[in-house]
């Protein structure tokens, strides 16, 4: 929907300048008269490269600011605060950034007479699916204050889940940059001037010597090559990732690698139920929030699973029955779902189900960076070691050769 630009002047006489959406410049202005605003300019904001350029570089919407928010709009909303009002606050409140600029859009269109749900499905790049579909099952039950608490919590949780992750992450990284940028140095430096040595004396290398020599001349003399190969090999795998076969195979090679599949299990796991869960706690029908679970779990073999799902329960069918008989799912989340189902608890067991592969999966990783510190120090020495015997057993050759 195209976006306008005005400036008008209210009933008193005062200026006022701002932004909306409309299908046309015509329905714009009446837009405006119905707000009780006289136009005095009003144009349409065309997008630029330079738009477009701020755009692409636009880091979004932070997921703490976003579950700081929406715990924030829950709080006034309990406070028996209109929607217009509570989310005019939180945009005057808001320091300038993209979730301010967020707000201004979704004030703009509740003015216009949307609903909360709708007007922040406008913004899809910032609010999910999940998102949207619990806050208008929130205003249909009128509980919307109570379901935002939830989904706060939901998403301080993830935040949690991935800080841990990015922390556990951070000293591995470090130690493949710095070693990366030592075997380069070397390669590119040192060894080029230590080749110059045996060259001279034209003694036989060891293997390893020439090995080590050649990977210091490929790197040298054809770094613009083994460039421009990586770079080839990055646009060759994001044209083929387009096609959804290949995707398909991706996610399914990546389930079965040793040690990443049952960590991408347990996490994907935990999302499902924990989203499952929160849908359903919210009020949303069954069918809609398996097709919603379906579209936030990014592997795709768990989601072509999940379509299945989903069928059979439109046929008439169980959760569990259906989760059971696709193999994908433990057996203990598909117990969990069964108990739900007969008690009536599906969300509650869900939730429970979504936590405890949370800790499970925080756990793995936790133990699986023990032993990944360790290894990769092990590894660094290992390669520097290669190097110095590389370079120490030609010296001793030659030391052999003087006496």
């Amino acid at each position: 929907m195209p976006t306008f630009s005005y400036s008008a002047f209210k009933a008193d006489g005062s200026p006022v300048s701002g932004v909306l959406e409309a299908d046309n410049m015509q329905i714009a202005r009446q837009e405006l008269k119905k707000s009780g605003l006289y136009p005095r300019e009003l144009s349409e904001v065309r997008r630029s490269a330079e738009g477009k350029v701020k755009s692409f570089f636009s880091k979004g919407v932070a997921l703490p600011e976003l579950s700081l928010m929406t715990r924030r709009l829950s709080t006034l909303l309990g406070s028996s605060v209109p929607v217009y009002e509570a989310i005019a606050t939180l945009y005057e409140q808001e320091a300038p950034g993209e979730l301010r600029e967020v707000l201004g859009r979704v004030r703009s269109r509740l003015a216009e007479g949307a609903n909360l749900a709708r007007a922040l499905a406008e913004d899809s790049a910032v609010f999910s699916e999940s998102y949207v579909s619990m806050v208008a099952a929130g205003e249909a039950s009128g509980a919307l204050d109570s379901i935002l608490d939830k989904l706060a919590d939901f998403l301080e949780e993830q935040e949690a889940v991935r800080s841990r992750i990015l922390t556990s992450l951070a000293y591995p990284a470090l130690m493949v940059v710095v070693g990366t940028a030592v075997m380069l140095f070397l390669l590119a430096f040192v060894i080029p001037k230590i080749i110059v040595i045996f060259e001279q004396n034209k003694a036989t290398l060891p293997l390893i010597t020439i090995l080590l020599i050649k990977a210091s001349t490929l790197l040298r003399k054809g770094w613009w090559l083994l460039a421009a190969a990586g770079i080839g090999i990055v646009y060759a795998y994001r044209r083929l990732i387009k096609r959804e076969d290949l995707r398909l195979r991706r996610d399914i090679l990546l389930l079965r690698m040793p040690l990443l599949g049952p960590l991408l299990s347990k996490l994907i796991l935990s999302r499902f139920a924990k989203i499952l869960g929160l849908l359903l706690a919210s009020g949303v029908p069954v069918i809609k929030a398996m097709e919603i679970t379906g579209e936030v779990v990014v592997n795709r073999h768990y989601r072509k699973v999940l379509q299945g799902v989903r069928e059979e329960l439109a046929e008439g069918g169980s959760l569990s029955t259906s989760l059971r008989s696709c193999g994908l799912f433990p057996p203990m989340l598909v117990h969990m779902v069964a108990v739900g189902e007969k008690g009536g608890t599906l969300e509650e067991m869900l939730t429970k189900a979504g936590s405890a592969f949370e800790k499970e999966f925080v756990a793995s990783v936790t133990r699986f960076m023990s032993l990944l510190e360790p290894l990769m120090v092990l590894a660094m020495g290992v390669v520097v070691g290669t190097v110095v015997v590389a370079v120490l057993l030609p010296i001793f050759q030659l030391n052999q050769l003087v006496r």
